[in-house]
């Protein structure tokens, strides 16, 4: 069977993402993968130096997704399916290019974890984000950005002379281009993938790669790699060096073996052919190799205990079989970036197929006898030299011009290849995909002047990289400029110039709440909560008498009446919090993101009976972060009964 790439639709039980939220993302992130100098002295030098490289402190310039819900309905998703006559690979560029299903012909077997539905959860480093497949994650540590952004996708040459499916975008966490290859030779049962991550600037960029697998997860599943020794990440949010496969007392290479959530990455000797695989009782499963480039590999659990099962049963629907995910990375953990100079690039190819072993020896109690087996079976499968080979093959095809569009992802990148004169082969950024949010920035390009938008509207986002915050600097200070200069420079750390801007904006400003609300933030974050406090109410009192109704300014009215709540909540002044709960839309109050609000509004008050009532008449929290214990914590407040089973999302041991 030659291979083939087509055009299909796979429908899907779906939530529907919802607008972005217009408030510019300026509080640090809640990030959990953080060490300080103290605890990265015991490492090892490069990893210790790679902790430290340019962690990512801000979201800007990208916005927020948090307006999803959890009512689903039969929803048409555009697909590219990829086969030849060992594997069937569906594709959805729509939604970050995740390979949603990778199937084995011979045996009919899906080889990944493919989620029957679409349920965003704020797990992405901007919010939303879904399980299941294979996941592409560039940026920094955490979720990508674009898990639910579409990626412009075409096909291209591939080096048998098949046809590849080329995926490409911009990141512009990083301001960096890439692209993923997708081909199946014609007698391969494996999904050959090449990457390439480019830094078109005169300066060197940090890169963050993980390739993510989910792979169904059951009692006989096991998870092998070619390592004796694990640097472990779990809820004491510390990296420590433990042994494979038994760490306190249980082989953690069994997923379900660990109670809490926990990442394992497998320290891979120097030299060693790197891999992951996960295999069922019978010996059966996924594998993943590539080149040596992409030495990193990392097992995740949710973990055996009621908060992981929770989870599990969030992202999904109930009765669903869990997941746990194998991944591959460029550096050896989560919390290293990796250096990318000047004019430089990275790339390296990946293999994912269906691999077969001896159980006996897979589960076997003598660890080297089963990681043996494994990597013998993959070798067997497909020889090492030959993924080299076939990199070696792919490397004069990546700069190959694509075909026909099949998807088409967003305009940024046309808009940063436009204006810095870059030259990127077998990834175009054509003009012709400049959209509406990129036309003020175009326009600030070509004239030196930001338009005045025609309608009033919430401000739309804010580029933030030094070229643009030059141009913004030396632009007409209209209120508008002013606005997003002072993002562009809070981004920059220049919080004294930020806070300026923002002021010298604010007399003049047609609109003052997007202004007000930066303001509050600026003395939230300093710690001055009284007057971030008198700042929010401020704001939310203009928006209300602005707002034009519709889906981007209700949208702004409930991000910035939860902002304002949570506030006036951490600082004691519940009256202001009633204040901006009795200005909401009562659809607004509805929601369960309002509903634990007033829950925490109403203890604040001393009602703690209300309080309670609240949980009682039961609500769910549609963007509850990871790691976020506000259920917990609140519940803990109220009553000492035990946390009911719907509101448990706990990581980590209760304290």
């Amino acid at each position: 069977m030659a291979t083939t790439v087509r055009r299909t639709v796979v429908t899907l039980p779906a939530a529907p993402l919802g607008p972005e939220n217009p408030l510019p993302a300026l509080r640090p992130l809640p990030e959990v993968h953080v060490l300080d100098e103290q605890s990265r002295a015991g490492l090892p030098r490069d990893m210790a130096r790679q902790i430290g490289y340019r962690p990512l402190t801000s979201l800007l310039p990208v916005r927020v997704l948090d307006g999803y819900g959890r009512t689903r309905t039969g929803t048409a998703f555009e697909a590219v399916v990829l086969e030849n006559a060992h594997l069937r690979v569906t594709v959805l560029p729509g939604l970050g290019g995740r390979v949603h299903s990778l199937v084995h012909l011979a045996t009919g077997r899906e080889l990944l974890y493919r989620n029957p539905v679409f349920q965003p959860a704020a797990f992405a480093l901007n919010g939303a984000w879904f399980s299941g497949g294979i996941e592409w994650n560039i940026g920094a540590t955490g979720h990508t950005t674009l898990a639910c952004a579409p990626l412009h996708a075409a096909p291209v040459p591939a080096p048998d002379g098949g046809t590849m499916l080329r995926l490409w975008e911009w990141e512009r966490l990083r301001d960096l281009p890439f692209q993923v290859d997708l081909w199946l030779p014609e007698d391969s049962a494996f999904l050959y993938v090449g990457v390439r991550v480019r830094n078109p600037h005169e300066r060197p960029a940090p890169v963050y790669w993980w390739s993510n697998t989910a792979v169904p997860e059951d009692s006989g599943s096991r998870v092998l790699a070619p390592a004796d020794e694990a640097w472990y990440f779990g809820h004491e949010r510390t990296l420590r060096r433990v042994p494979v496969p038994e760490h306190d007392g249980a082989d953690r290479t069994y997923p379900l073996r660990s109670t809490h959530a926990a990442d394992f990455f497998y320290e891979v000797p120097d030299g060693e052919r790197p891999w992951i695989a996960a295999l069922d009782a019978e010996g059966y499963g996924l594998a993943q190799t590539s080149t040596g480039h992409l030495r990193g590999r990392k097992l995740f659990v949710w973990g055996s205990g009621d908060g992981g099962r929770r989870w599990q049963e969030w992202l999904t629907e109930p009765g669903t079989p869990g997941y746990a995910e194998i991944q591959a990375g460029l550096a050896r953990t989560q919390l290293e970036h990796v250096r990318l100079d000047a004019g430089a690039e990275f790339s390296w190819l990946e293999a994912y197929g269906p691999l077969s072993a001896d159980p006996a020896p897979v589960h076997g109690a003598d660890w080297p006898a089963a990681r043996t087996a494994a990597g013998r079976a993959l070798e067997e499968a497909l020889p090492r030299q030959r993924v080299d080979e076939a990199w070696a093959a792919w490397r004069p095809y990546a700069d190959a011009e694509p075909g026909e569009r099949l998807a088409t992802g967003s305009g940024w990148g046309a808009l940063e290849v436009l204006c810095g004169g870059h030259k990127l082969p077998g990834t175009p950024f054509p003009e012709s995909t400049l959209g509406e949010p990129q036309q003020p920035w175009l326009e600030l390009w070509r004239t030196g002047v930001l338009p005045t938008p025609r309608r009033v509207t919430p401000p739309g986002p804010t580029l933030v990289a030094p070229h643009w915050r030059d141009m913004l600097e030396t632009a007409q200070a209209d209120p508008l400029t002013e606005y997003h200069l002072g993002v562009a420079q809070w981004h920059a750390g220049d919080v004294a110039q930020a806070v300026r801007s923002w002021e010298r904006g604010l007399p003049l400003a047609p609109s003052r709440w997007p202004l007000l609300r930066c303001l509050a933030v600026a003395d939230a974050v300093a710690g001055n909560l009284d007057r971030a406090v008198e700042r929010y109410a401020e704001a939310v009192e203009d928006l209300a008498q602005e707002s034009r109704g519709g889906g981007t300014w209700t949208a702004a009215e409930s991000a910035l009446a939860r902002e304002a709540m949570a506030v006036a909540l951490a600082a004691d002044r519940p009256a202001v919090a009633r204040t901006v709960w009795e200005r909401l839309r009562p659809a607004l109050r509805e929601q369960g993101r309002f509903r634990l609000l007033a829950a925490r509004l109403l203890a604040a008050e001393g009602h703690v009976v209300a309080a309670r009532r609240v949980f009682e008449e039961g609500f769910e929290v549609p963007d509850l972060r990871e790691g976020d214990e506000t259920l917990s914590l609140l519940w803990a407040r109220l009553t000492d009964r035990p946390l009911p089973a719907p509101y448990d999302f706990r990581m980590r041991p209760a304290p």
